[in-house]
């Protein structure tokens, strides 16, 4: 096969593909997200993190950042699929808020999820845990800042999944030295470097490591 045939562009459609259809209310969400150009996960990395959540049973999950609750709709899916549970969901914008609230509910999945209108990392430090998994998709700049108190609230065995590992390619531009490209830098460097972790690096749209704690 010619090299130049797998490309990103490629590789993503057909990762895409390969996702079994969703719920319409999933797809109007995908919807409005490419209409207004919001940063959700997407279909093929939401499927991804709801098979995680289904492979260990997750019964607890936290979501530092979470949008109008696209991301917690495929954790919310697998938690019922589980037997039950609760997801944290959190943001500081009232709105999105309610719109997670809205979808959520026409989902039937309003039940399993506790909304939390606070900056995320405060939330999850002011939360009972441990943790069956985090999920982290904050500004980017607070990457590093967030990782003690991540690992102090997720239990041994827990999976933490981060989102935009790649940054749009980014991290590959040695002239960028932005906060959020530094952060991203610095949070893989951590995490990678600690011994506690057992951490891969999926390239799935714009790259999300699963760190498995011990």
């Amino acid at each position: 096969m010619p090299k130049d045939l797998l490309t990103y562009t490629a590789t993503q459609e057909y990762l895409t593909s390969l996702v079994p259809p969703r719920e319409k209310e999933m797809q109007d969400m995908e919807a409005y997200a490419e209409k207004h150009n919001f940063p959700i996960i997407g279909a093929t990395c939401g499927y991804y993190i709801y098979q995680l959540a289904r492979m260990i049973n997750a019964k607890s999950i936290f979501e530092l950042g979470s949008g109008y609750g696209y991301s917690t709709a495929w954790f919310a899916k697998a938690l019922r699929e589980n037997g039950g549970g609760v997801v944290h969901h959190t943001v500081w914008d009232e709105n999105l808020s309610q719109m997670a609230k809205q979808h959520l509910v026409k989902l039937g999945s309003d039940d399993l999820v506790k909304f939390h209108m606070s900056e995320a990392v405060e939330a999850l430090k002011k939360t009972d845990g441990p943790f069956d998994i985090i999920f982290n998709d904050i500004d980017k700049e607070q990457y590093p800042a967030s990782l003690p108190v991540i690992k102090s609230k997720l239990r041994s065995g827990g999976l933490l999944i981060i989102d935009n590992m790649l940054w749009h390619g980014d991290i590959f531009n040695k002239d960028d030295v932005r906060p959020a490209t530094e952060g991203v830098r610095e949070f893989t460097k951590q995490i990678t470097n600690d011994s506690d972790w057992i951490v891969s690096l999926v390239p799935m749209r714009d790259g999300m490591i699963v760190a498995y704690k011990k």
